[in-house]
């Protein structure tokens, strides 16, 4: 069936298909030898797709790997001042993959990483409902006035946050650990949140994105969700995709 060319390369686990879209602007995409210019292209089955010379196959067995990014590492491929990324932690026989959402460099703990660019599309977005779940430790004493205002939702410096479930776990002198649960996912949403309390964050671990959970995984290490658990977890449209990773 003819598809978009960038829809191909995201099922291919090569970008998601606005990454996909940029490296066709980038000239790095070819189709049967002629580079394209444009992400308006439709491409066949029988089409030899080429990204920076390496030849794409056919749409791969859906599969997903559990992460433990470690503090200091960026969520992107390359990085033009040379830190350490998320695919620097990956083994080598993980290639082609994209990071369903994001974490910011010195935010660590759990990133589900995907060959299918548009399972990471359907799990980032609002309407999936999947709850990301973070442990939070904070200067300050947070109380039950700050809880209040999180569920009921905030606008930070014009920037509206839905609601956002949070707890307090200990208090220790100073700081204090607390459990965080939203489902939006803005871009530095609970670093935001807590300066608009005056909470300082100074550290940040996701323990848990929907059903995936970070559990005992070391730090830097990756694992991947088996095709029972996905079959369990997923569902709907991806089963096909599933059983196919599993013949």
């Amino acid at each position: 069936m003819a598809e978009r060319i960038a829809k191909r390369l995201a099922h291919a686990g090569v970008a998601s298909r606005r990454e996909a879209e940029r490296l066709i602007e980038q000239g790095r995409v070819s189709v049967n030898g002629t580079h394209l210019d444009s992400p308006a292209f439709t491409v066949e089955p029988d089409d030899v797709v080429m990204v920076d010379g390496e030849r794409i196959g056919e749409k791969p067995a859906l599969r997903l790997w559990r992460l433990y990014k470690t503090e200091g590492a960026v969520v992107t491929r390359k990085d033009e001042r040379g830190r350490k990324t998320v695919f620097d932690l990956l083994p080598e026989d993980v290639r082609h993959v994209v990071a369903v959402g994001r974490l910011d460099m010195n935010t660590e703990g759990l990133l589900l990483m995907t060959n299918d660019g548009e399972l990471a599309r359907w799990l980032e977005l609002p309407e999936t409902g999947w709850a990301r779940r973070y442990r939070v430790r904070v200067y300050g004493r947070p109380n039950e006035e700050m809880l209040a205002k999180l569920k009921a939702g905030m606008t930070v410096d014009g920037i509206r946050y839905g609601s956002v479930e949070a707890t307090i776990d200990s208090q220790t002198g100073a700081n204090a650990w607390m459990t965080v649960t939203l489902r939006e996912g803005k871009n530095r949403e609970i670093r935001n949140l807590m300066d608009a309390l005056e909470l300082s964050v100074n550290r940040l671990l996701r323990t848990a994105y929907g059903p995936f959970q970070l559990g005992a995984l070391k730090r830097g290490k990756c694992e991947e969700v088996t095709g029972k658990v996905l079959k369990e977890q997923l569902g709907g449209q991806w089963v096909e995709r599933i059983q196919k990773a599993r013949r």
